[in-house]
């Protein structure tokens, strides 16, 4: 059972699709979130949440304080499954959930207000991820200061980052890989 590992919401269970996803653990959720609320970057953060599956990153990224949550994901059942576990567990009027492929969403360009957390936890086969990351790194989408996370398999090695991200380290839990980058261009 998936559940909310913090905060408003902690222990609040989350419903996950049967098929087609692979949520977080929570050991890796609660250790991303640990070094998140360190470096002071999800409270009142707008949260960024790409392939979003159940929801449980940007869910646990409200429940700790997040001001806003877009999750985005591509299965239309996933993202009513989302929508679903932000209601349950009460944090609807935070999370918005868009159910579109990333690379639409990315195409639609950046929002009238850059994000300051983005999570990325895209399925361990998926190509492509690296114009996801420039299309990220375009003016407009991240903040100053702004934290990019992607969740891959320990085998896939480290993203390209592209020119306006700087590679921040890695946390490795069993076959998980967290890679961190921050924005080095303050005036995004």
């Amino acid at each position: 059972m998936t559940r909310i590992v913090a905060g408003t919401a902690g222990g609040r269970a989350l419903k996950v699709p049967g098929t087609g996803t692979r949520p977080t653990s929570e050991r890796v959720r609660e250790a991303l979130f640990s070094r998140l609320d360190h470096l002071g970057v999800v409270r009142g953060a707008r949260v960024l949440d790409l392939y979003a599956g159940s929801g449980a990153l940007g869910l646990e990224a409200a429940s700790r304080g997040a001001a806003e949550v877009v999750a985005v994901e591509a299965a239309k059942a996933a993202a009513a499954l989302c929508r679903s576990n932000a209601a349950q567990v009460g944090l609807a009027d935070r999370v918005r959930v868009v159910a579109t492929r990333v690379e639409r969403y990315l195409d639609g360009g950046p929002p009238g207000s850059p994000f300051d957390l983005v999570l990325l936890d895209p399925p361990y086969d998926l190509g492509g991820l690296d114009e996801v990351l420039a299309a990220l790194a375009a003016p407009g989408w991240l903040a100053p200061g702004a934290v990019v996370v992607v969740e891959q398999a320990r085998r896939s090695g480290e993203p390209t980052w592209p020119e306006g991200l700087t590679p921040d380290g890695e946390k490795t839990y069993g076959d998980t890989t967290l890679w961190f980058a921050t924005t080095t261009d303050l005036t995004r």
